[in-house]
């Protein structure tokens, strides 16, 4: 590998993690380059931006919970740090988020989601009808109640990436316009990566960053590949046009048991998604449930029919087999995975990039990384797990 290619750090993925990685990396004195053809594209830019530290865990996943929790809790520093840092707004937004029953059929679903958040300590109304309207007023007649739950937040996450790739420049880190196909590891360490089309990158440590695609690289040891998975979701962007009513506060509606949210921006735009299928790496966006999350999101909020469709946009969450992240040292030496971050890849970002600061700092400074809070998300988990009889 030419030393004229060298960095401290290769992060092989330009998403919203590899991003917060690489800014906070190259905060420490390292030079970091990050490696992705398209960065801030892929799922972060599909995403909506939803800062739900429970909403998207469920029983059963309290440790998933608590980590979200600390994320939702680090995201007011992160955002002010990044505007600070570049002089871009992120939007972010802490006025809450209801939660509402299209019909009674699905009161029982909300009672779940108030049951959920009491038990982890975060305050969550039980809201009845008529108070789900005055706190909305653009919600139909036909919603049965809800829950308000105040410490569900939201970004523009897209604005957060754009953010992210100034402030990674501002600090001097690298931009790679190409694609790792294969990581350098000789004698129990890492070496570098191999580009795509520009070769060799050599490095003293690689940040595995890569979302959905982080199994597939070529040279990774194969009881440590992440066992991630494409998992296809589809926004779609609105626009309220001049005059037409707005919507002041995010809404997360069950309707006839399904799931769709809609997120309001400071400019009048709105993005409704929740769909969730698994369908490996096909991008296209089948009409039906484009239909369903459309009809589902007009049911609960009738003024949707004024607004104009700006764009649809699908993108792949890297899914892991218990729905947690993946995020940690290997074996391999200087050789750290984050990925598997399923639907909530923007709350994660800012613990994210810490935690894996902490473990390049530990083995920089020849120590054993503490206790953290990745703890239970470590990639040996699924090494165990598959050894197991």
């Amino acid at each position: 590998m030419s030393p004229g290619d060298r960095h401290d750090v290769v992060v092989i993925g330009g998403g919203i993690i590899g991003m917060a990685v690489a800014w906070r990396a190259a905060a420490t004195g390292r030079s970091v380059a990050v490696v992705d053809p398209e960065p801030g594209r892929g799922a972060t830019w599909a995403a909506a931006g939803m800062l739900a530290p429970v909403a998207e865990a469920q029983f059963g996943e309290g440790d998933l919970a608590v980590l979200n929790l600390a994320a939702a809790a680090a995201w007011p520093v992160f955002a002010h740090d990044l505007e600070a840092a570049t002089g871009r707004e992120v939007h972010y937004r802490d006025d809450g988020t209801l939660v509402v029953a299209g019909g009674p059929s699905d009161r029982a679903a909300t009672d779940r989601v108030l049951a959920f958040h009491q038990a982890m300590g975060l305050p969550a109304v039980r809201l009845g009808a008529r108070a789900c309207r005055e706190a909305e007023p653009l919600l139909a007649p036909g919603v049965s109640g809800g829950v308000d739950l105040p410490a569900d937040h939201q970004v523009d996450n897209r604005a957060v990436a754009l953010a992210l790739e100034a402030a990674c420049r501002a600090a001097g880190v690298d931009f790679v316009a190409d694609r790792a196909e294969r990581i350098e590891v000789a004698d129990g360490r890492v070496l570098g990566v191999v580009l795509e089309h520009g070769g060799p990158q050599s490095a003293d440590a690689v940040v595995l960053a890569a979302g959905s695609r982080s199994g597939a690289l070529a040279g990774l040891p194969e009881a440590w590949r992440p066992p991630v998975r494409p998992v296809r979701g589809v926004t779609v962007r609105l626009q309220a046009p001049d005059g037409v009513p707005r919507l002041r506060r995010t809404v997360r509606a069950l309707v006839h048991g399904r799931s769709c949210y809609l997120v309001p921006r400071d400019d009048g735009g709105l993005v409704l998604g929740a769909t969730v299928e698994e369908r490996g790496f096909a991008l296209d966006v089948p009409l039906g449930g484009l239909a369903d999350l459309v009809d589902d999101a007009r049911r609960v909020v009738p003024a949707l029919d004024e607004y104009c469709v700006v764009e649809v946009t699908p993108g792949l969450r890297p899914g892991s087999p218990d729905n947690g992240p993946i995020v940690g040292s290997t074996p391999v030496d200087g050789l750290v995975v984050a990925t598997g971050h399923f639907r909530n890849g923007v709350l994660l970002a800012p613990v994210t990039a810490d935690e894996v600061v902490r473990l390049l700092v530990a083995r920089a400074d020849g120590a054993a990384a503490a206790p953290g809070p990745f703890d239970a998300f470590r990639p040996d988990r699924f090494v165990a797990a598959a050894a197991a009889p």
